[in-house]
């Protein structure tokens, strides 16, 4: 990253500014008296979040919890989970926020808060070269021939039931799930956030999967946080430094458009 300097200077002002704040709220509270923030996570969404060879998790959702932990001042702990499993994990205090290219909705925002959004996504389609031609346009999904996979409780899946209510839809709880039944011809087409489509189909070139060309949605993914005023007066706060700085940027520009790190993936 070109911003270590950066992140540093800021890492000590934030600190000075939680030294001097008032009284936490008790989700904050209950993270600097443990020294950790745990982030629920899929490790399954690339390049949002996956696992690499060695079994680390890595992505853009990671770098942003590890920025977000540093400066303050507390250790990072992963929580890896299904998508569906996410929200009532937050809900039920198991993990402190949620990281996981989670789109912002209006009926996930009455049920918990939400900061951001970081990353502007939108769904798109996965299939094989064979079936692109049919489904040019979203009309084209809504046919009864249509096998169609999504990650269960996501947009994804919300998304197909609206548009393709004609087709068959089967929901996973994994993509790694829902991108074997696309290549053992289990199901069709996937419908999943366009980051996912377009970067599977580029590492599976070999085996014939295409990804639509456009985003098919709006998708502004946040992350989100259990009701505590001040930690999500701290977290807006950051994210509109890091983003002023240029330094969001930079995670998106290595996450989206660098390649390198696409050699750490199985």
């Amino acid at each position: 990253m070109k911003r270590s300097i950066f992140v540093v200077i800021l890492a000590t002002a934030l600190a000075l500014t939680m030294a001097t704040a008032a009284v936490a709220g008790p989700v904050l509270d209950n993270i600097m008296k443990k020294g950790q923030l745990t982030v629920g996570l899929t490790g399954g969404q690339p390049p949002m979040n996956a696992k690499n060879k060695a079994g680390k998790i890595i992505g853009m959702d990671v770098a942003l919890a590890e920025l977000i932990a540093k400066n303050m001042g507390v250790k990072l702990k992963l929580a890896a989970m299904p998508f569906a499993k996410l929200l009532p994990a937050l809900q039920t205090g198991k993990v402190d926020m949620v990281i996981s290219g989670m789109t912002i909705t209006p009926e996930r925002n009455l049920k918990v808060a939400f900061v951001g959004p970081y990353y502007i996504s939108g769904k798109g389609i996965l299939t094989k070269t064979g079936t692109i031609t049919a489904i040019q346009d979203a009309q084209g999904l809504n046919h009864q021939r249509f096998k169609i996979a999504a990650l269960k409780d996501s947009t994804s899946q919300a998304m197909v039931k609206e548009a393709a209510p004609k087709a068959k839809l089967i929901t996973t709880g994994t993509y790694d799930a829902a991108l074997e039944m696309l290549l053992n011809n289990k199901v069709d087409i996937i419908v999943a956030d366009y980051p996912f489509c377009a970067l599977t189909a580029f590492r599976n070139k070999g085996k014939g999967l295409t990804a639509g060309d456009a985003r098919l949605t709006f998708e502004p993914l946040g992350i989100a946080m259990a009701e505590d005023t001040l930690l999500i007066n701290w977290t807006r706060n950051f994210m509109t430094l890091i983003e002023g700085s240029g330094l969001l940027d930079d995670l998106k520009n290595h996450w989206f458009n660098e390649q390198v790190w696409m050699k750490e993936l199985p």
